[in-house]
């Protein structure tokens, strides 16, 4: 055997006695192999199996530190208990009802206002893009969008008042 095949079966002895599979020695091997490449280039190394044996020890420390580490993060994760991440069927109803409120709100609108709104919140275009694309001025569009927004608010409040019951403090 050459002193390279010998370095390497001391190596992977060192490796698995310390609770490596054969796997992990090997890439631990390979890496303490490529950190002396690298470390040479810039210094002189005037024991390379020594350098070799302490780089692949402290890989191997660092891979047992990650590998509990990682295992501890899975046994926590496991321990918890997820919470429920939809909403509660009253709730969804509850806001389905208030989106039909307010598409009939919507619909109680004249039709300019009603263009105005669903460019500018529901279709994100700004006022001087509004006023552009539908031939009036800016101050004409902000005029039917703050009138739409109050009268959809109005609208919205109505519906809220008759959907609570009798007495009710909410």
């Amino acid at each position: 055997m050459n002193e390279f095949s010998l370095l390497l079966l001391k190596l992977r002895r060192l490796l698995r006695r310390r609770g490596n599979n054969l796997d992990d020695a090997d890439d631990l091997i390979q890496e303490a192999f490529l950190r002396l490449q690298l470390y040479c280039r810039e210094h002189t190394v005037q024991q390379s199996e020594a350098f070799l044996v302490r780089t692949a020890l402290n890989l191997s420390t660092d891979l047992h530190r990650h590998q509990r580490h990682s295992a501890a993060i899975v046994r926590t994760l496991q321990v918890l208990q997820l919470s429920q991440t939809f909403p509660a069927a009253d709730d969804v109803c509850a806001c389905q009802e208030r989106l039909r409120r307010m598409k009939a709100g919507i619909e109680q609108l004249s039709p300019r206002r009603r263009e105005v709104f669903v460019l500018n919140r529901i279709e994100g275009y700004s006022f001087p893009q509004i006023a552009e694309r539908l031939g009036i001025t800016l101050s004409m569009v902000e005029k039917h969008a703050a009138k739409a927004v109050l009268l959809i608010t109005d609208w919205m409040d109505e519906g809220e008042q008759e959907a609570q019951p009798a007495g009710s403090t909410e």
